[in-house]
């Protein structure tokens, strides 16, 4: 690893900008390697700052990868005396408190592979400046607690018709050269991570949207023109998110348009600059012939998340990149309902915890632990986690759940209208909370300084000459890398008694029969008074904290809550358990050597939800999957690769051939042939459909195989084409799945979007998805390793969807994934700092795969100089 270690920034070394920028006004000549940058900036001492004994301080502009060309002050050229380049930005002296400061540099989009700052994409020049990526295009204080009014003109060549940036367009025009001219105006202040810059031979579709005052806003979503035809369904998300953040949170849009990017070639999903939201385009563009349902889905979440921004993150901000959470977990809970409230409220809420539980869980036990708000960082782009935006939302709704939806909407209307304009902290979204409804959150926001999963060890007992029944409840957190002996946190416990005939008892005299628990000591009880018989517990209803529950259920009683419970999520979590119990008994007759019996309870309790009529088919869907060995791996305190696939396949081929009969009868009654839908039922029925398909591909029987491959070929919409594909590649003869990948590539070679889903099932699939399969998909045309989709379906679909292949005995999967890492950490260290996870939590799984993970980390390590990004994973992992 390199000498020259990056160097750790503290939370408790927090301070105020020494300056301030009142306007920021930006110039940009756009040229693929010689782009002219000039910036004039309104600079004033900040009244906040430390006043200090020695005069006026320095002010640090920050910049990476400039050419630096002038620096003037009030008009005049300064020598080279009153300014210092160095490594990370510009020094300059300052003689007065107020000036205006100006000046040019040069950069080279066409050369910049990292994404962050202005770049191309395809031939058309985009900008991603979160977290620190403004600095890569002009000197500047990037920090988000230094907000500016922005004036942008760009000036580009006539091949380039549209010319966006933030705000609202103030002029157009052409120069005497003939290149075209365009300003924008952002009339609201924000930092410089929330600028944004699109120029291209662009086709956009036009909307309006009326909001609730009256005032009309025109909407506009941009892409090339090969995909313009898939743009309906995020015009129309983002009609509904307006809609929903006007009733729900009484928030209306603030300028005259909005508009959206697609960019093909974007390290994250998107992004929420002012005005003008640029997307990867994967996250944005669907149609029902190349979109599956998940895709329609996701896009629909993604464009609400990106335009609830504008209140929670553009007209309040965070102060530092620490209170990241600030705007990424309250957004995220913001979306999450939303999304709820278009579609299935408890599916939305099983694909949440089961992100939760799969994969932040694993980050909470791992050697990058940290807290909601960290307190400390080497490279802010790796605190961009699930921790922070999942785990951030679950603190949210915690707080929504002990407060209730009304004092909820009043702490957040406080909030918005006491630092609308304002760089804030998490604290002072708590303290909104509370000063709005009178409450006290004090010890609740430990939740946003300790790290790790609260564990809730839960005992029961019934009296019965009393009636009454006591919970029992301990919490406590494991330690974490510098976190020990933690405190006890605020944790909401939603329950709720189920009688002998599978009702709900009463739990006080108005009849109530579900409560919220507050759980605020290492151990408390709780007793239920006129309780005529001894009843279950459902616990934790809604996963109504983000913690791990253990209540000694027994198989019997987890059949009677997948039957019975009325709250659809602890339903569906009382089937998952059933499975756990079932895969973790397995794993030890699979480590003993002994024949693997067949789950005769999950099977009984799988039968009895296939076939209930009654419940929704996406419920359904969800019920019957089994969890994933990802998060098999994250319930072990040891992990053995081999028994759990061999656990997982026993008895999913267990579940397929004794329910085979249901299965098929199911699957015919749901293959519907009826238009495309998105709406929540169609989607619903194809779910369970293509679940019922898979397992009787599972079978390998030549006539469900067939099933598989007439619904491919009829090829109605791409979800169930891309289920029938994944099915004959995972399930039927090589030679087949070849032969079907390959018309499947010819027919949709062109499409970008289903090019990378082609990719992902192959290199996801247990069976087909072997290494040298992926090593061939790297060779392939199509693929381009400096296009972060493409090399997430394919690096990361193996390594981190494909446990199976990816945990081959003899380390293989290990070392490619290193190699792949140190190839991509010169192009995009991003991008390499995510893929690196998997090796990560090497010292959970057993001796002999830890070592080859180990070796496989060590050889990153020491391939030489790392970028920040990288070197503060791998460094941390080492470590730990």
């Amino acid at each position: 690893m390199k000498d020259n270690q990056p160097r750790t920034i503290y939370l408790k070394d927090y301070k105020v900008p020494d300056y301030l920028i009142d306007h920021t006004e930006l110039t940009f000549d756009l040229d693929p390697q010689a782009t002219l940058v000039k910036s004039r900036l309104k600079v004033r001492r900040n009244p906040a700052a430390d006043p200090g004994d020695s005069g006026l301080p320095a002010l640090w502009l920050d910049g990476v990868d400039l050419e630096l060309l002038s620096v003037s002050i009030n008009g005049k050229l300064l020598p080279a005396q009153r300014y210092q380049e160095m490594t990370g930005g510009l020094l300059l002296a300052v003689e007065t408190p107020e000036f205006e400061l100006e000046v040019q540099n040069r950069i080279a989009p066409e050369s910049n592979t990292s994404l962050e700052g202005l770049y191309l994409s395809n031939g058309m020049y985009c900008t991603q400046c979160e977290a620190e990526g403004f600095r890569k295009i002009t000197f500047y204080p990037d920090r988000p607690d230094v907000m500016s009014i922005f004036t942008t003109t760009i000036v580009a060549p006539a091949s380039y018709p549209v010319l966006l940036s933030n705000g609202n367009k103030i002029d157009s025009g052409t120069t005497q050269d003939g290149r075209l001219r365009v300003t924008w105006e952002d009339p609201f202040a924000k930092p410089a991570y929330l600028f944004a810059l699109v120029a291209g031979d662009l086709q956009y579709v036009e909307d309006t949207f009326t909001t609730s005052s009256g005032r009309e806003v025109k909407l506009q979503l941009f892409t090339e023109a090969r995909n313009i035809r898939k743009c309906e369904h995020a015009m129309v998300s983002l009609k509904h998110a307006m809609r929903w953040d006007e009733e729900v949170y009484g928030r209306e849009y603030d300028l005259d348009i909005f508009m959206i990017v697609a960019v093909d070639h974007f390290n994250m999903g998107a992004m929420e600059n002012k005005g003008l939201n640029i997307f990867n385009s994967a996250c944005v563009l669907a149609s029902p012939e190349t979109a599956t349902d998940a895709a329609f889905q996701r896009i629909e979440s993604i464009v609400a998340h990106e335009y609830f921004h504008n209140w929670s993150g553009n007209r309040v901000t965070c102060r530092d990149w620490f209170q990241l959470s600030l705007k990424e977990g309250f957004t995220v809970f913001r979306d999450a309902e939303f999304s709820a409230d278009m579609n299935s409220r408890a599916v939305k809420r099983i694909e949440d915890v089961t992100v939760l539980r799969t994969a932040q869980f694993a980050e909470d036990g791992g050697p990058m632990s940290h807290p909601v708000r960290p307190d400390s960082y080497m490279e802010i782009s790796n605190f961009y986690t699930l921790t922070v935006y999942e785990k951030g939302a679950e603190v949210v709704r915690m707080i929504h759940t002990i407060l209730g939806p009304e004092a909820f909407r009043r702490g957040s209307d406080l909030y918005f209208e006491r630092h609308d304009g304002c760089a804030v902290t998490c604290e002072d979204f708590v303290v909104a909370m509370e000063d709005a409804n009178d409450a006290d959150l004090k010890q609740f926001r430990r939740w946003y300084s300790q790290a790790g999963t609260p564990v809730l060890d839960v005992e029961d007992r019934y009296d019965e000459d009393k009636g009454e029944y006591t919970l029992k409840i301990r919490q406590h957190t494991p330690d974490t890398p510098g976190q020990k002996d933690k405190l006890p946190l605020c944790i909401p416990v939603t329950t709720a008694l189920l009688g002998a005939d599978g009702k709900e008892l009463p739990l006080n005299q108005a009849g109530a029969t579900e409560t919220t628990l507050l759980l605020t000591e290492a151990c408390q009880e709780f007793v239920f008074g006129n309780i005529k018989e001894r009843p279950l517990p459902s616990l934790l209803r809604g996963f109504s904290a983000p913690v791990k529950l253990r209540y000694d259920y027994r198989d019997h009683q987890l059949q009677f809550l997948m039957r019975h419970d009325s709250d659809e999520f602890n339903r569906w979590d009382a089937g998952q358990r059933l499975a756990l119990n079932a895969l973790a008994a397995l794993q030890v007759q699979f480590r003993a050597g002994e024949a693997l019996r067949t789950p005769d309870a999950l099977i009984a309790g799988y039968a009895s939800v296939l076939g209930n009529g009654a419940l929704d088919p996406a419920l359904v869907a969800k019920m019957l999957a089994l969890p994933s060995a990802q998060e098999l791996a994250e319930q072990e305190g040891e992990i053995h690769a081999a028994a759990i696939i061999a656990a997982r396949e026993f008895v999913r081929n267990a579940i397929a051939d004794a329910l085979k009969p249901e299965f098929l009868a199911r699957y015919r009654q749901l293959d519907q042939r009826t238009p495309y839908s998105a709406e929540a039922a169609d989607i619903a029925r194809r779910s369970l459909k293509n679940t019922c398909l898979a397992y009787l591909c599972a079978t390998m029987d030549d006539d469900a195989l067939d099933l598989a491959r007439s619904q491919l070929a009829r090829g109605e919409n791409m979800t169930d084409s891309a289920s029938a594909l994944g099915a004959l590649v995972e399930f039927g003869p090589v030679e087949d799945a070849e032969q079907h990948l390959e018309s499947f590539y010819q027919q949709w070679q062109q499409d970008t979007q289903v090019v990378e889903t082609w990719f992902g099932l192959q290199s996801t699939s247990a069976s087909y998805g072997t290494l040298e399969r992926v090593q061939q998909l790297l060779g392939h045309s199509a693929f381009e390793l400096t296009n972060p989709n493409k090399v997430r379906a394919v690096i990361g679909g193996f390594a981190m969807r494909n446990f199976k292949q990816f945990h081959k005995e003899d380390g293989s999967g290990y070392e490619f994934l290193s190699d792949q890492v140190i190839a991509l950490d010169k192009l995009n260290p991003q991008i390499a700092a995510r893929l690196v996870t998997p090796l990560t939590r090497w010292k959970k799984y057993a001796a002999s795969d830890a070592g080859l993970i180990k070796s496989a980390l060590q050889r990153i390590a020491e391939c030489g100089s790392l970028s920040r990004d990288l070197f503060e994973v791998v460094s941390k992992s080492l470590s730990e």
